[in-house]
């Protein structure tokens, strides 16, 4: 039995079928830049209206591309679009773009002004009918054209101040939403593990032992962490973003925390094992006070007094209790 092909290849696209793919490549790119533009447009107003004017612009190219097939093919334009077509390039779902960043949203309209351009020129080698070849010419630089009015919408709509305001939200909002319930975690998960792991070390003198008390407090911790830090806030009137993100972000950063004076207890030797792990005890409180000083803007001696010194005096303490 013979299967015919679910997606028709590229070269096989007849010049009224490219030209009515590309009507609807442009439809799909106007509506991901609306998307964009709604999405920004609480936070980030700028954004929002240059993407409403990239929008636009591809408004105006499809109605150049309907015009241009009803002239050569007629008014019934073939559905076909970029899924029913092997190798074609795909745009990635909003879903996957929109939590990441105002910078990796500009990004990814640059990658589809590019990615279009391609298309055009690509298709433009795989034709020998002249007429054809032309309008896919014509068709790329319209495309190329599409990236330069996009720097001109970006700068009509994002003036130096806006842009500063903008990075500045999204600065704000990282630290919100990763930051803070990371550095939570992280703290939590370096301070709170340091007694259990050490009084263990000191009452047995077996780093086997100290390594699976060590990996099962950091592991317990962080799930712990994970969950309450996702279920005591959903985001919506602290904006402190989504409960998922920041669960994640505190409880992988406990985790690590925990982890990273339990690791050296793979070492046999006793006290090679305990001098590399106390010496990573150091590491991670420093971490901590410069990660405060750098994105919570604590003074940097006060985060060192908090932190360096609560850590030794928990360490202090799970060294006398196992050595008791």
């Amino acid at each position: 039995m013979r299967f015919l092909p679910q997606r028709k290849r590229f070269k096989d696209l007849s010049e009224q079928e490219i030209l009515a793919l590309a009507v609807s490549s442009e439809e799909d790119d106007a509506r991901i830049y609306r998307s964009y533009a709604e999405m920004l447009r609480a936070d980030y107003p700028g954004s929002a209206k240059m993407f409403d004017g990239m929008a636009r612009e591809e408004d105006e190219h499809r109605a150049r591309l309907i015009a241009a097939h009803e002239a050569r093919f007629g008014a019934v334009i073939p559905l076909i679009r970029r899924e029913h077509v092997a190798g074609f390039y795909t745009r990635r779902p909003i879903w996957l773009i929109e939590n990441l960043g105002i910078e990796r949203i500009r990004e990814e309209a640059e990658a589809m002004e590019r990615d279009a351009e391609r298309f055009y020129l690509a298709a433009a080698k795989r034709t020998s009918d002249s007429a054809t070849r032309k309008l896919l010419g014509d068709l790329a630089a319209a495309e190329a054209g599409h990236q330069a009015a996009a720097s001109a919408l970006e700068e009509e709509h994002l003036s130096q101040d806006a842009k500063a305001e903008e990075e500045a939200a999204s600065h704000r909002q990282f630290v919100l939403t990763w930051v803070q319930p990371g550095l939570a975690g992280l703290m939590d998960g370096s301070v709170s593990t340091l007694a259990p792991i050490f009084a263990t070390a000191f009452a047995t003198q077996d780093t086997w032992t100290t390594f699976l008390v060590g990996v099962a407090a950091s592991v317990g911790a962080g799930i712990s962490m994970g969950f309450t830090e996702a279920a005591s806030d959903d985001g919506e009137l602290s904006g402190r973003g989504s409960p998922v993100k920041r669960g994640i972000a505190s409880g992988v950063m406990t985790t690590l925390g925990g982890l990273g004076h339990a690791m050296p207890y793979l070492i046999p030797e006793f006290w090679t094992a305990t001098t590399i792990a106390i010496f990573i005890v150091f590491v991670e409180l420093w971490a901590i006070a410069w990660i405060q000083n750098r994105y919570m803007e604590t003074p940097f001696f006060r985060a060192v007094f908090q932190v360096v010194l609560g850590g030794a005096l928990v360490l202090g303490a799970g060294v006398l209790i196992g050595s008791g």
